[in-house]
C-alpha cells in the first residue's frame, strides 16, 4: 500500500462503490487485512491516522476477523483489547455510530472468547461504567452501547461450543448481569426527563436486552413471538418488589417516540412472564401484579400510544401474558378488577371489530379470556368474576367480526383471505370454542341467528336457475364457511362449564344440524343419544350410522363432482383416510351403503377425479384408503371383487401392442395402475393381506412391469410410479413378507425386482444427460437403488441360493445397480438429499450383507466408494453420516475378524481386502482421523453411531492409533500435552482386544468422556483454532 491516502480510496470504494468490479477488486485488494496476523500494527495505524470513517471501519472489522479467527496470542488480544478501550475513550464521540458499533463488537468479542483466560477480560464492565462517569453526554451513550453489545455478545453461541458457551454466559450472568440492569434503571431514571427523547432508547435497549437474557440455557426461539417464563434469578428479587422498577416503564411508555414506547412495553411483557416462585409471599405477588394492573388500566383508559400498531400489538401481547403467569383468584384479589376486566373487555371488542387492522393481534386477547373461562371452575370464594358479563359480548364480537370480514375483503378486491390460510385459521379458530362453551346456551342462539338467514339465502339462490350476482353469491358462500369453521371447532372440545353435558348435547345437534343442512343445498345444487335425538326431529337422522352415512355420501359426492379442484379433493380424502385408519371407524363405513358404493364403483366413469393428470397423487391415498377397508373383511373374494376394474386395466394393457405403448393414452392409463396399486400395497400390513396381492400380481402381471420399464424407460413419468410402487412392494414392514418355510415366493420376487432392475439400469445408462438431470436419471436411480436396498435387507430371501445354482439375479443386480451408482459424480449425490439417502443407504447394506460383493471389485473402484463414505462422515446429515459409520464398520470389522485376529488361513475376500489396502495404506488412517475430527470438533448427535467404527479401526491396529496419538499430542504445547495424554489412556481404560457388543458399550463411555475432557482442555488453553489448523484443518472453517 503506498499511501494512507490510496488505502481511503480503495475503502471509500469497497463501502459506497455501485460497480461490483469496482467493490471486488478493493475487496481482494484489502482482504490481507483480515487474513494476515502480521498487518495487526497497520490496522492500529490506520485507526491512529486515517481520516476517513470507511478506512477505519477497514481497520475494526479486519481485527475483528482476526480474532474470530482465534489464532492470536493471550497477550497480543489483551493488547488489542486495552487498545481498544482507550480509542474509545479519546476518540469514541467524533466517531461515526457505525464505526463505534463495530470497534465495541471488537471488545466484546475479544472478551468473550478471552473470559476464562485472563481476570483482565472481566474489567469492561467497570471500565464501560466509567465511561458514564464522565463528564461528556457521549462517553455516557458509549458506556451503554458497550454494556449493551456485551450482553448481546455473552447471550449469542457464537461458533464455540455449547458447554463453553453456556459456562461463559453463566458465569458473566452470575457476576455482573444484575449489576448491569441496575445501571440500566439508574440511567433510565436520570435520563427520564434531561435528554431528547431518542437519547432515552440506549437504556432502555439495554434494560430489554438484560430481561431477554437466556437465564437458564433454552434460548428462545425468535421466529416465534411465544415465548415461555423468565427465570429472573432470586438475587433479582428486590428490584422486582420495588414499584419504581415496573413504573419507570409504564412512565417510559408515555414518551413520543413510539420506538421508546414500544420498547418500554416489551420490557413490561418480560416482566409479566417472571417465574412465580421468585416471590417467596404472596403479598409480594399480588403487589407487583397491582402495579402491572394500574399501569395497563392508566393505558385503556386513556388510550395513549395505541394508534401505533408496534405498541398496539406489544400491549396485547402483554395482557396476554396475565393469564399466563397469574391465577384468576390473583387477579380478583386487586381491588379494582371489575375496572380493569371491563376496559380489557372493552378494549377486545373494539380490537375484533377493528380485524384489518389488530388481525395478528387479537389472537393475545383470545388467549387471554380462553384461559379466564377454563380456571372458572377452580375458582373459590363469592368474589363475582365478571366473565358472565363480558365474555358472551367477545364471542359475540368475534363472530362478528367475521362475518363482516368476508363483505369488507369483496369491496376492498382483497387477496388476503384468512380462509385460505390454513395456519392463520386455525390460529385464529383457537381460543374460540372455549368462550362459546362458557355462554353456550347464548352463543349458539347467535350463531344459529345469523345463519338461519344465510342458509335460507343460499337455498333459494341455489333454485333460480339464473346464478344471479356472483358477488354477493360469493359474499353469503364466505360467511357460511366461517361460520362452518366456528362450528366446527366448538364441536371438536368437550367443555361442561355453564351447562351440563346432557344439554350441551343438545346444542351440539343444533349446530350440526345446520351445517349438515348445508351439505343437502350443495350437494342438491361421540355418540350420545340426546345428540343423534334432535338430529331426528331436525333432520331425520336417528344414529351414528346414518350420520356417518350422511358423512360419507358427502365425500363420496365431492369426489364426483369436484376432479378439476385438487384441494377440495385432497381435503375429502384426508378426512376419508382420517374416517378409515381407526379400527372401531373402519369396521363402522364397512356397513354403510355409501362405503359399499365406493368400494363396488371405484372407477372413472364414478369418481371422474381419476382421470384427471393433476389429480394423479390423490389416487395413491384413494386407493389406500380403499384398501385399508377391504383388507379390514379378510374375503379373498371380496378382494377379486375390488381389484376387477384394475384387472381389466392390466389385461388391456397387456394386449397393446409395443408401438402405441408410448401413446399418452395407455401411457396415462399404466402410471395409473401403478399409483393405484401402491395405495393398496401401502394397506397391506399382515402377512395374509400382502399374500392376497402378491397372488393377484405374480406371475401373470409381472411380465407387464417389465414390458413398461423395458419401453418406456426414457420416460420418467412412467418409469417413477412403477419404481415407486416396486419400492412398496418389497418393502418388509410389519414383517408382511413372511412366506411359509416351503414357499419360493420371496426368491421368486427378487428375480422379478433383478429383471426390473437390470431392464431400467442397462437403458438409463445409456441415455445422455440432459437440462433436468435429476428428473431424466437421478430420480430414477435413486429409486432403484432404494428398491434394492429393501430388497437386500428384507429378510425374506436366502441370497446363498443364486450362487449355489448358477442364477445370475443377485449378481445382475448388484453389477447395474453400482454401475448407475458410479455414474453419478460425488458432487452431485451430495447436492441432492433424496439420492444422497438412497445411495448410501444401499452402501451401508452392501457392506453389511454382501461385502464379498464389494471386496471383490478392482482397487480403484473400492478405494472411490470407501471415499465417498469419509465424504457422506463429513456431510450435515445426521442419518447419512450414521449410515456411512455403519458400512465403515462393517468393513474394519471384516478385517478384524478375517485377517487382524483370523486363526485360519484368509478368504479370497479377505485376500482381496488387504491387496486393497496394500495399494492404499493410507485409507483406513485417514477415516480414523476424519472420525476424531467430528468427534472433537463438531456436535454431532450421532456418537454412538461414530463409535462404533472408530474401535472397529483402533482394533485393526495399535500402530495406526498409536501414530494419531502422536500427531494430536505433538500439535499442542508441551504444558499441555500430559493432560491430553491421560485422555487417551482414558479412551482405550477396560477396554479389551475385541469387538463384542459389551466391550463397545464400554468404549463408546469412555469416547464420551474423552470428547468433554479434551474438547474442554483445548478451549480454556486458548488452543482451539491452532489445534483445528493444524490436525484438524477441513473442519476448521466450521469454527
Amino acid at each position: 500500500m503506498e499511501s494512507l491516502a490510496q488505502l481511503e480510496l480503495l475503502c471509500e470504494k469497497l463501502y459506497n462503490s455501485r460497480d461490483s468490479a469496482e467493490r471486488a477488486h478493493a475487496e481482494s485488494t484489502l482482504k490481507c487485512f483480515s487474513e494476515n496476523s502480521d498487518y495487526i500494527s497497520q490496522c492500529q495505524y490506520i485507526l491512529d491516522n486515517a481520516s476517513t470513517p470507511y478506512a477505519l471501519m477497514l481497520a475494526s472489522s479486519s481485527l475483528l476477523n482476526q480474532v474470530n479467527d482465534r489464532s492470536l496470542s493471550l497477550q497480543l488480544r489483551l493488547d488489542i483489547r486495552n487498545y481498544v478501550i482507550n480509542y474509545l475513550a479519546t476518540r469514541g464521540p467524533k466517531l461515526q455510530t457505525f464505526v463505534i458499533k463495530s470497534l465495541i463488537q471488537l471488545v466484546c468479542r475479544i472478551t468473550k472468547f478471552g473470559w476464562f483466560d485472563d481476570d483482565k477480560f472481566r474489567d469492561i464492565v467497570k471500565e464501560a461504567a466509567d465511561f458514564l462517569s464522565l463528564a461528556s453526554q457521549d462517553h455516557y451513550f458509549i458506556g451503554l452501547k458497550i454494556l449493551y453489545h456485551l450482553v448481546g455478545e455473552m447471550n449469542q453461541a457464537n461458533a464455540m461450543p455449547l458447554t463453553l458457551h453456556r459456562k461463559i454466559a453463566c458465569s458473566f450472568k452470575d457476576q455482573f448481569l444484575l449489576q448491569i440492569f441496575q445501571i440500566s434503571l439508574t440511567s433510565l431514571h436520570q435520563l427520564k426527563s434531561e435528554v431528547p427523547d431518542d437519547f432515552r432508547r440506549d437504556p432502555l435497549s439495554l434494560a430489554l436486552r438484560c430481561l431477554s437474557y437466556d437465564f437458564v440455557g433454552c434460548p428462545v426461539d425468535e421466529s416465534s413471538e411465544e415465548f415461555g417464563t423468565v427465570q429472573l434469578p432470586a438475587s433479582w428479587r428486590p428490584l422486582l418488589q420495588d414499584p419504581s422498577t415496573v413504573q419507570i416503564f409504564f412512565d417510559y411508555y408515555k414518551v413520543n417516540d413510539t420506538c421508546v414506547s414500544k420498547e418500554a412495553l416489551e420490557c413490561l411483557v418480560r416482566l409479566a412472564s417472571v417465574r412465580r416462585s421468585i416471590f417467596v409471599e404472596d403479598p409480594a405477588r399480588t403487589q407487583f401484579l397491582s402495579h402491572l394492573m394500574s399501569g395497563t388500566k392508566e393505558i385503556l383508559q386513556t388510550g395513549q400510544g395505541l394508534a401505533d400498531h408496534g405498541n398496539y400489538h406489544e400491549f396485547c401481547r402483554l395482557l396476554g401474558r396475565f393469564k399466563v403467569n397469574f391465577q384468576l383468584s390473583e387477579l380478583l384479589s386487586i381491588e379494582f378488577y371489575g375496572e380493569w376486566i371491563g376496559l380489557v373487555a372493552e378494549f377486545t371488542t373494539k380490537s375484533l371489530l377493528s380485524w384489518q387492522w389488530a388481525s395478528n393481534s387479537v389472537y393475545y386477547l383470545l388467549s387471554l379470556w380462553s384461559r379466564l373461562v377454563t380456571s372458572v371452575p377452580y375458582l373459590k370464594g363469592d368474589t363475582p368474576s365478571m366473565l358472565d358479563e363480558t365474555v358472551p359480548k367477545i364471542t359475540e364480537g368475534f363472530i362478528t367480526s367475521r362475518i363482516n370480514s368476508v363483505q369488507a375483503s369483496f369491496a376492498n378486491d382483497s387477496s388476503d383471505d384468512t380462509l385460505d390460510n390454513v395456519d392463520v385459521l386455525q390460529e385464529q379458530l383457537e381460543s374460540l370454542p372455549y368462550l362459546c362453551r362458557f355462554q353456550y346456551q347464548n352463543s349458539s342462539i347467535y350463531i344459529i341467528n345469523i345463519m338461519e338467514p344465510l342458509l335460507q339465502a343460499y337455498t333459494e339462490r341455489s333454485r333460480l336457475p339464473a346464478p344471479g350476482d356472483a358477488n354477493e353469491l360469493s359474499v353469503i358462500e364466505g360467511q357460511l364457511t366461517w361460520l362452518v369453521h366456528i362450528i366446527a371447532a366448538v364441536l371438536k372440545i368437550r367443555q361442561t362449564i355453564g351447562c351440563s353435558q346432557e344439554s350441551q348435547e343438545l346444542i351440539d345437534a343444533e349446530l350440526a344440524a345446520r351445517v349438515l343442512q348445508l351439505i343437502n343445498v350443495t350437494d342438491t345444487g361421540v355418540h350420545a343419544q340426546q345428540l343423534y335425538a334432535r338430529l331426528s326431529e331436525l333432520l331425520g337422522l336417528n344414529d351414528h350410522l346414518v350420520l356417518l352415512n350422511v358423512i360419507v355420501g358427502k365425500i363420496a359426492t365431492n369426489l364426483k363432482c369436484y376432479a378439476e379442484c385438487e384441494d377440495v379433493i385432497d381435503h375429502t380424502l384426508s378426512l376419508f383416510l382420517e374416517l378409515a385408519s381407526g379400527y372401531m371407524t373402519g369396521k363402522l363405513l364397512l356397513k354403510l351403503e355409501s362405503t359399499k358404493f365406493i368400494i363396488a364403483n371405484h372407477s372413472r366413469e364414478t369418481f371422474p377425479f381419476l382421470e384427471e393428470y393433476r389429480c394423479a397423487r390423490s389416487r395413491t391415498t384413494f386407493y389406500y384408503i380403499l384398501g385399508c377397508l377391504v383388507f379390514m373383511e379378510d374375503t379373498p373374494v371380496k378382494f377379486r371383487s375390488f381389484m376387477e376394474p384394475l384387472l381389466q386395466v392390466a389385461v388391456n394393457l397387456e394386449a397393446t401392442a409395443d408401438a402405441a405403448f408410448r401413446t399418452d393414452v395407455v401411457k396415462y392409463a399404466f402410471i395409473g395402475l401403478m399409483r393405484d396399486l401402491r395405495g393398496i400395497a401401502m394397506a397391506t400390513n399382515s402377512r395374509r393381506t400382502y399374500g392376497l396381492l402378491f397372488d393377484w400380481l405374480y406371475p401373470s402381471r409381472m411380465p407387464l412391469l417389465l414390458k413398461a420399464i423395458s419401453l418406456c424407460a426414457d420416460e420418467p413419468e412412467v418409469t417413477t410410479p412403477l419404481l415407486k410402487f416396486m419400492c412398496e412392494f418389497v418393502l418388509n414392514k410389519a414383517q408382511r413378507l413372511t412366506f411359509d418355510s416351503s414357499s419360493p415366493n420371496g426368491i421368486l420376487l427378487f428375480r422379478e425386482v433383478s429383471k426390473l432392475i437390470v431392464a431400467y439400469g442397462s437403458r438409463i445408462l445409456l441415455l445422455p444427460n440432459g437440462t433436468d438431470i435429476y428428473g431424466s436419471k437421478y430420480k430414477g436411480i435413486w429409486i432403484s437403488l432404494a428398491v434394492l436396498s429393501r430388497a437386500l435387507c428384507g429378510n425374506y430371501v436366502n441370497f446363498g441360493v443364486f450362487e449355489l445354482y448358477g442364477d445370475r439375479a443377485l449378481a445382475d443386480a448388484l453389477d447395474i445397480s453400482l454401475k448407475m451408482s458410479l455414474s453419478v459424480p460425488l458432487s452431485d449425490i451430495l447436492a441432492f438429499k433424496k439420492l444422497s439417502k438412497a445411495f448410501y443407504g444401499y452402501i451401508e447394506v452392501l457392506f453389511s450383507n454382501h461385502i464379498t460383493f464389494v471386496l471383490n471389485l478392482d482397487t480403484n473402484t473400492f478405494v472411490h466408494i470407501v471415499s465417498t463414505l469419509e465424504s457422506g462422515l463429513k456431510g450435515l446429515d445426521t442419518g447419512i453420516s450414521t449410515q456411512c459409520a455403519s458400512a465403515i464398520d462393517s468393513l474394519a470389522a471384516f478385517y478384524f475378524n478375517n485377517i487382524t485376529a483370523a486363526d485360519g488361513p484368509p478368504s479370497p475376500a479377505a485376500l482381496n481386502l488387504a491387496r486393497h489396502i496394500g495399494e492404499f495404506p493410507t485409507l483406513f488412517p485417514q477415516i480414523l482421523k476424519t472420525l476424531f475430527e467430528i468427534i472433537i470438533f463438531e456436535d454431532a448427535g450421532n456418537q454412538w453411531s461414530l463409535s462404533r467404527p472408530i474401535l472397529s479401526l483402533i482394533m485393526l491396529s495399535e500402530q495406526m492409533f498409536s501414530n494419531l496419538r502422536a500427531q494430536i499430542l505433538a500439535s499442542q504445547p508441551v504444558d499441555q500435552q500430559q493432560r491430553l495424554s491421560q485422555c487417551f489412556d482414558k479412551l482405550m481404560a477396560d477396554v479389551a482386544r475385541n469387538l463384542e457388543p459389551k466391550n463397545r458399550d464400554k468404549f463408546t463411555q469412555n469416547l464420551t468422556t474423552f470428547r468433554h475432557d479434551f474438547r474442554l482442555s483445548l478451549w480454556t488453553s486458548a488452543q482451539y483454532c491452532r489445534y483445528a489448523m493444524g490436525i484438524g484443518g477441513s473442519q476448521s472453517s466450521h469454527y
